[in-house]
């Protein structure tokens, strides 16, 4: 590890503090540090692209810091409060994943979108924002330009939706419970989550948070089988047969399960587990960064305006589901 992986770390830690403090002013705190991390990235590498010697250590923080923070996530998701909510909680996560993927990536595929654009945006409405999309990406080995550019899209859409929650929950003639529920099936990112489902207050944020962290869990299942799908494509194209230590399980997503078992077992003080989630957001954010250090502006001009228009059909279909849902189950 020489001097320029070390400088190429220190510079998305440097970015990955910005976004952090800067996620605390009004507006910014709506799309969150991960995505304005990666915003602060694509800035520097626009008007300062990055030294080809500093590239192992910013690959090195969007690769392994991410995996890294992803584990650590676990420490905010108590698995007795998912089982608590219910049948209806779990089963409503399920419909969200499901109903998330399938309609973005058939928006995608009727406008013909970017492909794999298309499939990253689709996981990312679907499932957890960005955090699904750089874990999915990493399984099907796309490449840094598709992924930031999805990201980007899913934290535009995911605020555009709060913004319109916030206004809108007064006249959805929805109960607080049923609200929340229909927050945390249907919106973005955790952030946008905790913003929309903050605006009916504490009984809507909590059920908001448990639909939401439901369908994080699925992201395990969801990217363990984007990775046997990959592989499978793989050996078709005539690589080499898979192996017990090739196989494409996401050991990482697996480690989150288990850091959440942990904090589910209450051993663990409330104080440090804050501090772990913490220092868990501060990983990705850097993460994220390194991701968007690999990109530039010009690659939202390549993909054009059909992955964004897919991933708001999308997104206004789930929207309609889950809405659905809870009036008639709830």
């Amino acid at each position: 590890m020489n001097k320029g992986f070390w400088t190429g770390i220190g510079l998305t830690l440097v970015l990955a503090v910005i976004a952090k403090l800067a996620a605390g002013l009004p507006y910014i705190s709506l799309i969150g540090p991960l995505v304005f991390a990666i915003l602060l990235g694509m800035l520097w590498n626009t008007f300062l692209p990055v030294k080809n010697e500093w590239e192992s250590g910013t690959a090195f923080a969007s690769k392994k810091l991410l995996r890294a923070g992803i584990i650590l996530l676990g420490m905010r998701l108590n698995l007795a409060d998912i089982a608590a909510a219910g049948w209806s909680a779990f089963i409503l996560a399920a419909v969200s994943v499901a109903v998330g993927i399938a309609a973005v990536w058939a928006a995608a595929k009727i406008l013909k979108s970017d492909p794999e654009i298309g499939f990253l945006t689709a996981c990312g409405t679907g499932i957890c924002g960005a955090a699904a999309i750089v874990a999915v990406s990493s399984q099907k080995k796309s490449g840094a330009e598709e992924t930031a550019v999805s990201v980007a899209i899913i934290a535009i859409m995911g605020t555009l939706f709060t913004f319109s929650y916030a206004f809108l929950h007064p006249f959805l003639g929805l109960s607080d419970k049923a609200y929340g529920m229909f927050a945390g099936g249907s919106l973005h990112e955790i952030a946008h989550v905790v913003a929309a489902g903050d605006a009916a207050g504490a009984v809507a944020l909590d059920y908001a948070l448990v639909v939401k962290l439901t369908r994080v869990v699925l992201l395990v299942f969801v990217a363990s089988a984007v990775g046997f799908w990959a592989a499978r494509r793989e050996r078709e194209e005539g690589a080499p047969t898979l192996t017990w230590k090739t196989l494409p399980i996401p050991w990482f997503i697996l480690g989150f399960l288990a850091v959440s078992a942990l904090y589910s077992t209450g051993i663990v003080p409330e104080a440090v587990a804050a501090r772990l989630v913490d220092l868990a957001y501060l990983l990705m954010a850097m993460a994220m960064a390194g991701l968007g250090l690999g990109v530039s502006f010009s690659a939202f001009r390549r993909a054009g305006m059909k992955p964004f228009v897919a991933c708001l059909v999308g997104s206004l279909v789930l929207a309609a589901v889950v809405y659905a849902y809870v009036w008639f189950v709830v």
